[in-house]
C-alpha cells in the first residue's frame, strides 16, 4: 500500500511554492518586469566572494579523490571543529566538535532532531505565527502539533497561552527567532522566562523536555545586541542552522545540529542524533560545501541590502494606510489584512501582480507575509500596485 501521510504531503503542498510557481508562470506571460513576487524567502544578495573564490579554488587546486569523497558520516572533523570555536568565540557556548552533527540544510536539521526527541503519542509545541513546514517535519517523526499563539502586542511569547497546551505528552517546543513570518526577535526577558519555565516542568514531569532552536536567519539583525542565544539561558536546548540566509547558499543545503554542551543527557542525545541521521539516510552532507564553510565561520553576505529594503517597504506599506509589524530581524514584513483575512489580502493582491503570502498556511489568520529579500528596484516599482490595492480597500 501507498503510505497515506505521505501522499498527503505530496498533494497539500506548501503556499509559499504555489505562489512561488504561480509567479514563474506570470513571469513567462506577462514578463518578469510586470510581476512582483514577495513570496519566498530566496536571498538576493549574493553570497559573499570568498565563498566563490574557495570554492573555485578548492576544485582546482584539491585531489578529487579526496574532495568529493564521503566525509565521516557525522561531517568533516575539521568542518565541526571551526563551528565549534567559532560559536565558543562568539558566544560563549563551550561547545565541542562532538556537539555537532552536519545536515543537508535546516530543514534535515530539524527533521533529524524531532526524530531524535520525539515520538508517536507525544507532542510538540510551536509559536503561530510558525514556519509551515514545521508542521510536516513533527508529524513525520509520529509526534503531534500543538499550536501556540503568541502575544500580539509584542510577538514575545504568551506563557498564559503556553501552560494552556503544556502537559505529560509535551516532548518539544520549537522556537523560531528571529521568526519567519513576522521578523520578530525573542528577548533576553523571554529567554530566561522561558528557561525557568521548562526547567519547572521538568521537575514536575521528571522528564526532559527540549527546546529546539531554529537559527537560520541569526545573523540577519539590524539593531546590534538583539539576538540572544537561547542555548545560553536553556541546558537542553539543540540548535538547527542553515547556512542558506546568511551567506545566500539557499540552493547548496548545508547546515549543522549543534546539541547544548550542558543538556542532561549530552551523549545519549547525540548518539540518538546520529541514529535518526542513519534511519532518514542523512549522513555525509555534500563535502565540498562542509569544506567551503569550515573555511568561512562569522562570514555573511552583505545584509545592508536587506536593512535598506526593510525601510523602503515598511515605508511604501504603512503610507498606503496598512498595518505591518516592523520587523527586527530576518527579511520579512508582518501585514495586516484590512479585511481580516489574509487568503482574501493575498487573492487581491495578484490582481495587481503582487505575490503574497497568507498567514494561514502559518497557523495564524488575517496576515499577509511580504518577503523583501528582492532587489529594491522591485520594492519601487511594485509602490503603484500597493497604492491601487490600498484604494481597493478605501485605505
Amino acid at each position: 500500500m501507498i503510505n497515506k501521510t505521505m501522499t498527503q504531503f505530496g498533494e497539500n503542498s506548501s503556499v509559499i511554492r504555489e505562489l512561488f510557481e504561480y509567479g514563474k508562470k506570470r513571469k513567462a506571460e506577462i514578463g518578469a518586469d510586470k510581476v512582483f513576487d514577495f513570496s519566498i524567502g530566496n536571498p538576493n544578495v549574493p553570497c559573499p566572494d570568498e565563498i566563490t573564490e574557495t570554492m573555485v579554488s578548492l576544485l582546482r587546486d584539491s585531489d578529487a579523490t579526496q574532495l568529493h569523497c564521503y566525509t565521516s558520516a557525522v561531517g568533516d572533523n575539521d568542518t565541526r571543529q571551526a563551528i565549534a570555536d567559532y560559536m565558543n568565540e562568539k558566544y560563549n557556548l563551550g561547545v565541542e566538535m562532538s556537539d555537532i552533527y552536519m545536515t543537508v540544510g535546516a530543514a534535515a536539521s530539524l527533521t533529524i532532531t524531532l526524530r531524535s526527541v520525539a515520538q508517536a503519542g507525544e507532542e510538540v509545541i510551536v509559536f503561530t505565527p510558525y514556519f509551515p513546514e514545521y508542521k510536516v517535519f513533527i508529524e513525520n517523526s509520529g509526534a503531534s502539533c500543538v499550536e501556540v499563539p503568541v502575544s500580539m502586542k509584542d510577538f514575545q511569547i504568551d506563557f498564559d497561552e503556553l501552560d494552556k497546551a503544556f502537559n505529560e505528552k509535551t516532548a518539544a517546543l520549537i522556537i523560531n527567532s528571529p521568526n519567519n513570518p513576522t521578523g520578530a526577535i525573542l528577548t533576553e526577558e523571554t529567554l530566561k522566562k522561558l528557561a525557568a519555565y521548562l526547567e519547572a516542568k521538568e521537575k514536575e514531569y521528571d522528564k526532559e523536555i527540549y527546546l529546539i532552536s531554529d537559527e537560520p536567519y541569526r545573523e540577519l539583525v539590524y539593531d546590534e545586541g538583539k539576538f540572544a542565544l537561547p542555548a545560553n539561558y536553556y541546558d537542553d536546548t539543540v540548535i538547527c542552522y542553515s547556512y542558506s540566509k546568511s551567506l545566500s547558499l539557499p540552493g547548496e543545503r548545508i547546515g549543522y545540529v549543534m546539541v547544548s554542551p550542558k543538556a542532561k543527557s549530552r551523549r545519549k542525545l547525540f548518539a540518538t542524533i546520529c541514529g535518526a541521521g542513519r534511519s532518514l539516510g542523512f549522513v555525509c552532507a555534500p563535502s565540498l560545501m562542509q569544506f567551503v564553510v569550515g573555511r568561512h565561520q562569522g562570514l555573511t553576505s552583505d545584509i545592508s541590502a536587506y536593512a535598506e529594503n526593510r525601510e523602503l517597504i515598511y515605508k511604501t506599506i504603512t503610507e498606503c494606510g496598512f498595518e505591518a509589524v516592523h520587523p527586527d530581524g530576518a527579511f520579512y514584513l508582518f501585514v495586516k489584512s484590512p479585511s481580516g483575512d489574509g487568503e482574501e489580502f493575498s487573492e487581491r493582491a495578484k490582481d495587481y501582480e503582487l505575490l503574497i503570502v497568507p498567514s494561514d498556511s502559518f497557523g495564524m489568520k488575517g496576515y499577509v507575509r511580504i518577503s523583501y529579500c528582492v532587489s529594491k528596484a522591485q520594492i519601487e516599482a511594485s509602490i503603484p500596485a500597493f497604492r491601487a490595492m490600498a484604494k481597493s480597500y478605501n485605505l
